[in-house]
Order: structure tokens, then C-alpha cells, then sequence
């Protein structure tokens, strides 16, 4: 990444940049994003979380769809700084599609989720990016993601 282009993000900027709200938040930390090209950021996993007594009881696993949505909330960011905007009521980007989702190894209470989003492309409004959750270096979950801003009329 381009260091002098890079910017962070706290838990403060992230609530004033994502529509999402506990439970549903989950990303805590932008380590860095160069807008228009990539954004690595940072989710907590804790065994406070509100899905770990029903996944599983006698072994927590964070569910596979929740770190594909940590992920559609890294590459959201990463939307909204390339276009300068800060959502709205009026202003809302979409997760609208993945291919090639894979799920390497489980993420567990302790685990701290690296989430990347990687740019590709651009067509018609959709931008698609290649993302990565990497727990201790190790890839744990692996998509390409296609968001969009939502449909007016």
C-alpha cells in the first residue's frame, strides 16, 4: 500500500462512516486504507459476542456468513472513501454478490480477524473487490465481493 496515501480509522470514524450498530458492527479498527485501492482493517472476536452460545455451545465458532459480512463492511469503507461520501439516510451502499467464497479454518473467541479488500474493478455502479480474513497471518476466509450504492426510484 501507498503509506503516504493511507489513512486509519478508529472505532469513532468507523460509526460516522457505516450505517451499522451493535450487534451487527464488525469492524472495530481501519489500520489502513488508500482509497481507490485497497483498506486492511481490524474485528475483535470475542466470546462476549451474541452469537457464540448458539455457535456453538460447547465449541464457540464465529459463523462463516459473519466474517463475510466483517468483510462486505471492510470493502463498504473502502466504497465510501473512494466515492467521498458519508451515508445517510439517503446514501447506502449494498452488499450484491460473492463468488468464490472459502472457508480455510475456523475463527474462535481470542482471534483477531486482519480483514482486506482489494479494488478491482468498476462496471455500471457495482464495484467488485478480492478480500481476505487472515487470523495470525493464516487466511481463514477468502471472497470476491461486489458492492453497490442503492437503486434510486
Amino acid at each position: 500500500m501507498n503509506d503516504a496515501a493511507a489513512i486509519t480509522m478508529d472505532i469513532s470514524a468507523i460509526l460516522r462512516q457505516l450505517p451499522h450498530r451493535y450487534p451487527f458492527l464488525l469492524v472495530d479498527r481501519v489500520l489502513e486504507c488508500v482509497p481507490g485501492k485497497s483498506i486492511r482493517a481490524l474485528k475483535n472476536v470475542t466470546i462476549n459476542e451474541p452469537f457464540f452460545p448458539g455457535h456453538f455451545p460447547n465449541r464457540p465458532v464465529m459463523p462463516g456468513v459473519l466474517i463475510l459480512e466483517a468483510l462486505a463492511q471492510a470493502a463498504g469503507i473502502l466504497a465510501f472513501k473512494t466515492n467521498n461520501v458519508v451515508p445517510d439516510d439517503k446514501t447506502r451502499f449494498f452488499f450484491v454478490g460473492i463468488d468464490r467464497a472459502r472457508f480455510r479454518k475456523p475463527v474462535e473467541p481470542g482471534d483477531q480477524l486482519i480483514l482486506h479488500a482489494d479494488f478491482q474493478r468498476s462496471m455500471r455502479g457495482i464495484w467488485k473487490y478480492g478480500t481476505r480474513a487472515e487470523v495470525n497471518g493464516a487466511v481463514v476466509c477468502s471472497a470476491d465481493m461486489m458492492v453497490a450504492p442503492e437503486a434510486k426510484g
